[in-house]
């Protein structure tokens, strides 16, 4: 016991009262990450790894090595990085499919990047802390500051980076929308289908609009794979999420169930969608002078304040210092 009460006085006398706190902290996290892989690790399948290995009866033997290849690494720690209900886990795919994450695993790679980030600005945190001790008292509140606002901050980085590349995406879609309407409608009067005008709206696109490109893009390739284009068009407008859309679906649909021309429905469907971009850009216009306001009362009013009234102000403050010197 002598020898732990003079370790932990000899902490404070050199790194401040703040010393013993924080090595049990860093302690704390350094057995965490000890244990984490111990927690993690999940049991071998031995009849998982024999399938794997043999291929089913059929397959070529080129398909089965290049799906070895692509074995995902963090399939063994889906149960920690993956929400287990599947209502939860339904909407949290759905989410990256709009950011433009596409990969089977983009659910799981977005929950370790926020753990991995957490640990690492917590620990950041920490180390900015115990250095702050060296010169400077540290007290409970600063701690927590110093270790529990950087691991939020680290959390949630990533949640706002999705957050902020699923509105993008929206804002270039609704942007691009009516322009590859137009270029359909021309396609489809040229005398193409609607499936090949697909593809070459989302092949002529690609430059201006490289996340609208890759919605057509999907859907030729699920309707090339068998899937049926009313399915195909409904999962693309539930997987944008952009009202233009599933609007633009709904009468692709309506066309093809009443059998009406698929033509006559984009001629209507784009003039439309041209007036929108037009009245999108009219409130623009229109909000700007309300935008303004505040500006201008901030960097006009003050300045022209003080070129009018200033002089006044100078002349009596020097008239009464006058008068109190006279009197």
């Amino acid at each position: 016991m002598s020898f732990i009460s003079e370790f932990i006085t000899g902490l404070t006398d050199r790194f401040g009262p703040m010393a013993p706190l924080l090595g049990i902290g860093l302690l704390g996290m350094l057995l965490i990450l000890l244990a984490l892989p111990v927690v993690m690790k999940r049991q071998r399948d031995r009849f998982r790894e024999l399938k794997d290995q043999v291929p089913k009866a059929g397959e070529d033997k080129k398909r089965a090595l290049r799906r070895a290849d692509k074995v995902d690494k963090l399939e063994k720690f889906a149960h920690f990085l993956e929400p287990q209900k599947k209502e939860e886990l339904s909407a949290a795919k759905l989410t990256m499919l709009r950011a433009g994450y596409t990969g089977k695993n983009s659910v799981r790679m977005f929950h370790a990047i926020q753990f991995l980030l957490g640990i690492l600005f917590l620990i950041a945190g920490l180390a900015v802390a115990l250095f702050k001790s060296f010169s400077q008292e540290m007290t409970m509140t600063d701690l927590l500051l110093h270790s529990l606002l950087p691991c939020a901050v680290g959390y949630y980085l990533p949640r706002y980076w999705v957050n902020k590349r699923v509105e993008q995406r929206k804002t270039e879609i609704i942007e691009g929308f009516p322009d590859a309407l137009d270029l359909m409608l021309v396609c489809v009067e040229a005398g193409q289908s609607l499936d090949q005008s697909i593809i070459r709206v989302g092949r002529e696109s690609r430059a201006g609009y490289p996340a609208l490109a890759d919605e057509f893009d999907m859907v030729a390739q699920e309707v090339k794979a068998g899937k049926e284009r009313i399915s195909v068009l409904k999962d693309m407008a539930e997987r944008v999420g952009v009202p233009d859309v599933a609007s633009f679906v709904t009468t692709i649909i309506q066309s093809a169930t009443f059998g009406t021309s698929v033509a006559d429905a984009l001629r209507v469907y784009s003039a439309d969608m041209r007036d929108k971009r037009i009245m999108r850009a009219e409130e623009k216009a229109n909000m700007l002078p309300t935008k303004l306001t505040l500006g201008t009362m901030l960097f006009t009013v003050p300045p022209l304040l003080v070129i009018l009234i200033g002089p006044s102000i100078y002349g009596m403050v020097t008239m009464m210092g006058q008068l109190a010197a006279g009197l």
